[in-house]
């Protein structure tokens, strides 16, 4: 009962080619792996590490902050 035959698998593959027919599965399939490729690619960008021969320390921006400067949209 809870296993497919042969024959719901033949079924079930003629529905898809009709409905998408024989040129668009090998396309969608094309766009899958590109996408895989892709999704590789920049997961192996973000673990190898960058180095370009130089050491490089990076410093974290701060804005200087005033107290007595007001907006002009809260002086309503």
């Amino acid at each position: 009962m809870g296993s497919f035959s042969v024959w719901h698998w033949l079924i079930v593959l003629v529905i898809v080619l009709v409905l998408f027919g024989r040129g668009k599965i090998p396309e969608l399939m094309g766009d899958v792996a590109k996408g895989i490729k892709s999704f590789k690619k920049g997961m192996s960008d973000d673990d190898a590490p960058e180095t370009d021969g130089t050491t490089a320390t990076t410093t974290a921006k701060t804005v200087d902050h005033k107290p007595d400067e007001v907006k002009e949209s809260s002086r309503l």
